[in-house]
């Protein structure tokens, strides 16, 4: 008895333990996990990189488990954030450098680690992405946003003689600068005032100081010049829609844009604030920086490296002879609002 008995339980042990087997498989069999990217955001208040981090995350919904940051605006603080994804076991990179110098250093890590690295918006140096074959980076064309910009400052001047208010022929601009040495930055600055002399119009600079990309900071510059300049400025150009909004405010409290009393703003951007301000007619006119296909081509190349796939695999996008992703600046008026607007949809 006592013998069958034993039987019986070791049977009843030997069936539970093959039940239990096979849950374990069936529950694991043909499930592939998401492969885990590590992003980081040079500052998450930035205006446009809020609407490109949005666009990452929409992009890498239920494809990818994303760790994101907000190094603001601390490089130290990025490479500390770097350090940690690593070491959780992230599979790719993407990093939105809060300094392009720093890109050595980063790829050192990467590389280190064995893993991928895309960098986006803020362009390292082409030689730095060529010294390793795992780095690749999203962004644009930086001299084509000022030659959008300049080629809109040139169209509005010549169709309408009362910009000139003095009456000299040349355009006194003041420029609102983005971050010294910011690739986009030296860029747009240099191009849209080039291209304003390419049209065959004399400028003459009031001032030009670094804002920052950042609103308070626009506003307060804007706000120094006026009171230095008053209605000697003609023209107020922005490197980004962030520091174009403080000029407007500060514009707003200075009297403008009420009766004849106008100033013609441009930025780069086309955020929707922007846009609004295009609308009512207190803004002439920005460059779309295209947030969505920028955050999408991020979000794509870096989940196909963490794959081990070609970063372009399945994708639209094409890479250039060095390594990047550009993606196109359209100039955006109170004629094609709508373009601008679908972007952010």
């Amino acid at each position: 008895m006592k013998k069958s008995l034993s039987l019986v339980l070791a049977l009843c042990l030997g069936l539970t333990l093959a039940a239990c087997g096979t849950k374990k498989d069936s529950g694991t069999e043909g499930t592939a996990e998401k492969p885990k990217v590590g992003v980081t955001i040079y500052k998450f208040d930035d205006n446009f990189m809020s609407f490109v981090r949005r666009a990452i995350e929409t992009s890498s919904k239920d494809i990818a488990d994303l760790t994101l940051n907000d190094s603001q605006n601390s490089q130290a603080t990025q490479n500390e954030q770097v350090d940690m994804m690593i070491s959780k076991g992230v599979k790719s990179l993407a990093i939105n450098l809060v300094d392009p110098q720093a890109a050595p250093s980063i790829i050192e890590k990467a590389k280190a680690a064995g893993l991928p690295v895309v960098f986006f918006n803020k362009e390292p140096e082409a030689s730095v992405i060529n010294s390793y074959d795992k780095a690749w980076y999203v962004g644009t064309t930086s001299a084509e946003a000022g030659i959008i910009q300049g080629k809109m400052i040139a169209d509005a001047w010549k169709a309408d003689a009362t910009m000139d208010k003095n009456g000299d022929g040349k355009i006194q601009y003041v420029l609102l600068k983005g971050e010294p040495g910011h690739p986009d930055a030296e860029a747009r600055t240099k191009f849209a005032v080039d291209e304003v002399k390419k049209a065959g119009i004399e400028v003459e600079e009031l001032e030009l100081q670094t804002g920052m990309w950042d609103t308070v900071k626009g506003k307060e510059l804007m706000d120094a010049w006026l009171a230095k300049h008053g209605d000697k400025i003609e023209f107020v150009i922005t490197n980004n829609d962030g520091m174009a909004l403080g000029a407007i405010q500060s514009l707003k409290a200075n009297g403008y844009f009420t009766g004849d009393k106008k100033m013609p703003v441009v930025g780069v951007d086309a955020i929707p604030d922007a846009l609004e301000q295009i609308k009512n007619g207190m803004m002439l006119g920005t460059v779309l920086n295209d947030a969505k296909n920028q955050g999408k081509a991020t979000s794509d190349l870096a989940i196909n490296a963490a794959l081990g796939k070609g970063v372009t695999e399945g994708t639209s996008w094409t890479l250039d002879a060095n390594k990047a992703v550009r993606v196109a600046y359209v100039a955006i008026t109170k004629d094609n609002l709508a373009v601008a607007e679908e972007a952010y949809k």
